[in-house]
């Protein structure tokens, strides 16, 4: 699969040239100019109504059950109208806390058609993360499963704003166990909730426009309380032709035209991510490819479902695609159906594009960058482009501006003249009509990050002479531990409660397999106070499994500050990382 020698900036003009697929053209939004996409639909729903002509495809295959592109519009267009029965009007919003499962990805649909605002919940969260984003939404209606339901049990009478809670069941040949019912909350089981599915079922006449709230992704940054980013029909759709121009550069870049061929993707990240919603979903819905998932991610299982489902797309995190590169079965598998290896939102290890194209020489290895602030994608790179520049995330999007600008810059909007120079690092802004429009009910927060059609991304970046993107640090600490966000301040607030801890900090760490480790970093009030297995043994119950550092250091001195006297964490990490500690 040689790579075409037409240079890349060639087909980036053609794609985007008057009367083309990915022609641009500047909009105006709140008074605020952007280039966006000039084709594509409107609004989220308008996508929902055109998979109906996908008919029998087959849409989504889970764990034994095949949904076609029509049996899941039929169950999406029932489940507006049951949510609109049930008090949900448009703008209010509806959560969702479960697994990838079919149920919820009729969910999701059948909210946005009913003109809500669907608000996924992370399903690691505890139960009181989980009644905190449900009053923070102020959903009335809650679909999730029954693991979920048993752990938000001991909540309910903190919820101020539930009125309904649906319940997936784990079995799909039985209801959901239920359990003892609530005064003021009502429960069903889901396919009771659902009702009878008429094949012929039309959506309900909702009235949608591009900049109403379709979603609000939880995300927590530096602070121990998750913030609700609110996403316009116009950010996630703009997001998803972003994506669809990546993939369409990608492929022409090295010689060969997919555009015929059915994607069959793999898809682990959750639908509370707007990785797993936005570039995962609802893309493959437009497209009219396969979505296959799991209950749970296992290597060696993905690598028997990638061979038997003929699987044409895996990634995701890096760490799942390390996972089943060094899974030891994983030259027992017929893997010659992949041919695109995607992946971001955590560092990649400089030698994975080139370990890729050794044990998947038919697969394009892709990086990209995009936050849940920007409605997933703003930079991509892959193929032949990325084996040669394997620490880049690609070139931005054309409908994304960016601007490279000193840690300290201050200012409302970036200039020309406020800007770093080529290859100098500095926190990277991104502009764009993907970028979300603030945090739910927070606005202060909202007004430290977004400026008139900017956000700051937190991030430290560089870019060459030829545009690419290079992200040498992340100022906003979180950590990607297996796939999963790992916020710092949450860890870093329970040590303190350690009566010998003077102060402490949560870094991560490259790790192989992993995407990184979680590693603590100790100052003791006074040397002996306690042990590295002391201080493990204080945490450990104190925090999920996910969030426990792997490794404890005890620092014999305080901590590196700066002026404004917050944790110097890139020198630390430095520092490790160099066994200079």
């Amino acid at each position: 699969m040689a790579p075409s020698a037409r240079p890349l900036h060639e087909i980036r003009a053609e794609l985007t040239a008057p009367g083309q697929p990915y022609e641009t053209e500047v909009v105006d939004v709140d008074g605020v100019s952007f280039t966006s996409w000039k084709n594509g639909p409107s609004h989220l729903v308008e996508i929902l109504e055109q998979s109906w002509n996908y008919g029998n495809r087959e849409f989504i295959v889970h764990e034994g059950q095949r949904v076609t592109f029509a049996q899941h519009f039929a169950q999406a267009a029932t489940m507006a109208r049951r949510l609109i029965e049930h008090g949900i009007n448009p703008g209010d919003r509806v959560a969702l806390a479960a697994r990838n499962l079919p149920q919820g990805i009729v969910t999701l649909w059948g909210a946005l058609a009913a003109g809500a605002v669907i608000a996924p919940r992370n399903v690691w969260w505890t139960s009181e993360e989980l009644a905190y984003g449900l009053n923070d939404s102020e959903a009335t209606v809650l679909i999730l499963d029954e693991e979920r339901l048993a752990r938000l049990r001991k909540q309910f009478n903190n919820l101020e704003h539930l009125r309904h809670i649906v319940v997936i069941s784990d079995d799909p040949g039985h209801a959901a166990d239920l359990g003892k019912p609530h005064d003021v909350i009502s429960l069903k089981d889901y396919e009771e909730f659902l009702g009878p599915i008429n094949p012929e079922a039309t959506l309900p006449d909702v009235i949608i426009s591009p900049d109403d709230d379709a979603t609000i992704f939880y995300t927590a940054g530096t602070t121990s309380k998750p913030k609700g980013a609110v996403a316009t029909h116009r950010n996630s759709v703009v997001s998803v032709m972003s994506l669809g121009f990546a993939n369409e550069c990608r492929d022409l870049s090295a010689g060969i035209d997919y555009k015929a061929a059915r994607e069959i993707s793999l898809l682990n990240i959750p639908l509370f991510h707007v990785t797993g919603a936005l570039a995962g979903l609802v893309a493959h819905t437009a497209g009219g490819g396969t979505i296959v998932t799991m209950r749970h991610f296992d290597a060696g299982r993905a690598l028997a479902l990638i061979a038997r489902e003929r699987i044409t797309t895996i990634g995701g995190v890096p760490t799942i695609v390390l996972q089943l590169l060094a899974h030891p079965d994983f030259k027992k598998f017929d893997l010659s159906s992949v041919r695109s290896v995607s992946y971001g939102g955590a560092p990649v290890p400089e030698d994975l594009p080139a370990r890729i194209k050794g044990a998947l020489p038919r697969a394009l290895a892709s990086n990209g960058y995009g936050l849940t602030e920007t409605s997933a994608l703003v930079a991509q790179i892959s193929g032949q482009q990325y084996l040669e520049n394997p620490t880049s995330c690609g070139l931005v999007v054309p409908v994304c501006e960016i601007a490279i600008v000193p840690e300290s810059f201050d200012d409302a909007v970036p200039t020309p003249e406020s800007c770093c120079a080529t290859n100098e690092a500095g926190e990277l802004w991104v502009k764009g009509p993907n970028i979300v429009r603030g945090y739910w009910h927070k606005p202060q927060a909202t007004s430290q990050c977004f400026s008139r059609g900017w956000v700051r991304t937190g991030d430290i970046a560089r870019v060459n002479d030829v545009g690419l993107v290079f992200i040498v640090d992340r100022s906003k600490d979180m950590i990607i531990h297996r796939g999963g966000n790992v916020y710092p301040s949450v860890v870093e607030a329970e040590l303190t409660q350690h009566p010998a801890i003077a102060e402490c900090a949560v870094i991560g760490l490259p790790h192989e397999v992993d995407g990184e480790e979680v590693v603590a970093v100790i100052v003791l009030r006074q040397e002996g106070l306690a042990s590295v297995e002391d201080v493990a043994a204080f945490l450990k119950p104190r925090v999920a499994t996910f969030e426990m550092p792997s490794r404890f250091y005890l620092r014999p001195f305080a901590l590196p500050r700066n002026a404004q006297l917050k944790v110097l964490k890139r020198e630390l990490r430095e520092a490790l990382a160099h066994e200079n500690f």
